[in-house]
Order: C-alpha cells, then structure tokens, then sequence
C-alpha cells in the first residue's frame, strides 16, 4: 500500500455530493452489485480507476478501467494524481484525484470499486466517505465462484484465495458488511445504505442548503 504525506482534503461535508466506497476479495461479488446499483441509480456515478494490468473478457479502455503503462502510471504517481493507489495481485491500481473532487463538487454521488488498501487511504482523506465491505458466504463459495468465473489459471485462483484471507481480514475497518449469499438481497442492502445516507442531516443540508435557510435552521 502506498503511504502518503500530504495534507487532508477538505472533509466531505463541504461537498453536496456522498462518496462510497465497496471492496471485497476477487470473487465476492462486488463489481455484479455496484454495476447493478449504477443500473438502478442514476444519481450514482462510478470513478474509473487506472490500472496496469491487462483488460479482461469484453472489458474497455474508460469503461472499466483506464489501462495504463506502468511508466504512465508511475508518472501519474509522480504528478499527485492518485487519492489512492496501490499494488494488487502484482499490478497497480489507482483512483483519479481530480475525477472524484469534481464529481462530488458538483453533486453527484461517487461509488469507488477497489481494494482495502484504497478504501483505507481514502477513509483517511474523506472521513465522511461511507465503506462497504463485500464478504462471500463461505470459503467454498468463494473459490467455486472464481472458477466459475473462467478468467484464471488454477495458480492465479489459489493466490486470489490466499489474498482473500487477508483482505477479510479487514473488513472490521469499514462502516457496513454485506453478505453476498444471495445477489437480490446483497442488492437490496447495498441500496439502503446509499439511501440512508443521502438522509443524513449534514448530507441533507449539503444537497438542499436553501430550504433548511428557509425554515429558520441554518
């Protein structure tokens, strides 16, 4: 994990927009469930991350991931331009700074898709941005579902499950857990959470300022 020395951000309170932030070890379930949520939600906007590894199945360029050299990556490291980053699996992964400033600047409410390393970075950046860990339902689930998946080789799948130990490992860092036993319901929590949040007092007066004025609260 990369440690940094900067300074904090503003915290998010002086945005109108939320910042989530969903991680799980490979084969949980969490890009199914923030893909369907982006499906469900349009208020909800997803920040794509950079990353030097290879696409995968029909993933494109902008789409799921910008893919990058590791030189451009390095260089976009170099320049500040990560709220995070880190290395995963032997491959770099990041989220744009810039992006996600000017999406919950502008109102928008931003759904990060990465790793605990990540999440715990921006946790530190955003203290209000709301994690969300993703946890399978057993082990055997999990390494039946990363098989099914077809995507790796029997050596990459047993270090995706050797990882996952750690990664779980971390789940008590974050704000809500969701058990992906059955998708439908896995859903269903993801979309409370979001909604209670937008419910929040001081997300409430980040998003409608003019109406508590109105009513003599601010």
């Amino acid at each position: 994990m990369n440690s940094t020395d900067r300074p904090p951000l503003h915290p998010q309170t002086a945005y109108p927009g939320n910042l989530f932030v969903v991680a799980a070890p490979s084969g949980a379930g969490k890009s199914s469930l923030v893909k369907a949520l982006l499906e469900l939600d349009s208020r909800v906007m997803p920040s794509v991350s950079h990353t030097t590894r290879a696409p995968r199945g029909q993933e494109k360029h902008g789409r799921e991931y910008f893919f990058v050299s590791k030189g451009e990556f390095d260089a976009m490291i170099g320049a500040d331009g990560f709220l995070e980053w880190a290395h995963v699996h032997g491959k770099q992964y990041g989220t744009s700074r810039k992006a996600v400033e000017d999406r919950i600047a502008s109102g928008a409410d931003v759904i990060l898709e990465i790793d605990y390393q990540g999440g715990l970075q921006i946790k530190r950046l955003f203290s209000n941005a709301v994690l969300i860990f993703i946890l399978p339902p057993s082990w055997d689930e999990l390494r039946s579902r990363l098989e099914r998946r077809g995507e790796d080789a029997p050596e990459i799948i047993e270090m995706r499950l050797r990882n996952a130990a750690e990664e779980l490992a971390q789940a008590h860092h974050f704000d809500f857990v969701i058990i992906n036993e059955l998708f439908e319901r896995a859903l269903f929590d993801l979309k409370a959470i979001v909604h209670a949040q937008r419910l929040r007092y001081q997300t409430q007066v980040n998003a409608r300022p003019e109406t508590f004025k109105a009513l003599g609260i601010l």
